[in-house]
């Protein structure tokens, strides 16, 4: 099975390059905050914060180098701060605390547009979801996904086939049960004691094969180790029931693999806007180099005046024709324009 590992929830990962075009199948970029800076890691890089289904990524727009990935899976814990800085004013920050590589990593990022004050609120609420939503994503033993002998239908979940007499062949005597198949897992429970049961999603299936065992051809699905690496065997009679049950699993899981369900769905709030074009293919990235050169001047220019060095005297006022009032003198070397144009001119 030519199925990729889901690593963008369960990995934290630096310096992605494009990393808004890396979007796995499935994954959905749910909101896109701009303005924000990556306080620890890039301070005074403004940057945009995707939040998808499966992760928070922030990449620079100014240079495709610097970007960060964070699977809501690594995510210890998660809040925001008032922060007052004489630059922003107040505005708000967002403190992430989370594991990988078997490292801990500290993650502020904070709004560069104090006015906005529910900046982080759809991460919060992204979170929230994906943490509801575990029994899409992950290997489920004697759970409740079954109560009085029905099944627990998940949102999005469609069931194509329910085969009853299935043996689960786990124990040495077998027990029998009932395999029910949808678009997103597969379910066994037993006939005698529904909480014996398994829920396993397509995306936790390492392999799918029709082997002999002491009690005839036999149903065998290996879960990856990211789902505890299991050997099941099911037994279904007669052996031609088994073989159609066989095609059926494996075409199911070929659709998925294309087009995986990971279970966050979410709407943003009625009262947020979002913007005509949120997505991350029309994002356009500035130019570096032209950025790197006007910031710099700029911020030399603001610290050569607030230097404490006692060259600094206080230069006689003149009238500016382009900006229409009076000013103080510039610095020799320095010019109105250097000053003006901040951002980059298009």
């Amino acid at each position: 099975m030519n199925q990729k590992p889901v690593w963008e929830d369960r990995e934290v990962k630096f310096d992605i390059p494009s990393i808004y075009k890396t979007i796995r199948s499935g994954e959905l970029i749910l909101d896109i905050l701009d303005a924000v800076e990556d306080t620890k890691g890039n301070s005074g890089d403004c940057g945009r914060i995707l939040v998808t289904n499966l992760r928070v990524m922030w990449y620079s727009i100014t240079s495709h180098r610097f970007s960060l990935s964070i699977g809501y899976s690594c995510i210890l814990t998660m809040n925001t701060k008032t922060v007052v800085s004489k630059v922003r004013g107040t505005t708000q920050a967002l403190y992430i605390l989370s594991v990988g590589s078997n490292s801990r990593f500290e993650f502020i990022f904070t709004n560069l547009t104090a006015v906005n004050t529910k900046h982080f609120a759809s991460i919060f609420d992204v979170y929230r979801l994906y943490q509801g939503s575990t029994i899409y994503r992950e290997l489920k033993l004697r759970s409740s996904v079954v109560l009085s002998g029905q099944l627990q239908v998940q949102p999005q979940e469609q069931i194509f086939n329910t085969i009853n007499g299935v043996w689960n062949l786990s124990s040495d005597q077998g027990n029998l049960g009932i395999l029910i198949v949808s678009n997103v897992r597969i379910v066994w429970y037993a006939e005698m004691n529904n909480s014996f049961n398994i829920s396993l999603p397509y995306m936790q299936i390492a392999s799918l094969r029709i082997r002999e065992s002491k009690y005839g051809p036999a149903l065998v699905i290996q879960t990856l180790e990211t789902g505890g690496s299991y050997v099941l065997g099911f037994r279904i009679d007669p052996s031609e029931r088994l073989g159609d049950v066989y095609k059926e699993l494996l075409s199911l899981h070929s659709v998925y693999t294309e087009t995986p369900v990971f279970g966050v769905f979410y709407e943003a709030p009625a009262d947020v806007e979002c913007a005509p074009t949120d997505s991350a293919f029309d994002i356009e990235e500035l130019d570096s180099a032209a950025g790197s050169e006007i910031n710099s001047k700029f911020t030399a220019y603001l610290a050569d005046s607030g230097a404490n060095d006692g060259s600094n005297v206080k230069r006689k006022p003149f009238y500016c024709k382009e900006l229409g009032f009076a000013m103080e003198s510039l610095k020799d070397g320095y010019t109105i324009k250097d000053l003006w144009d901040v951002l980059p001119s298009q």
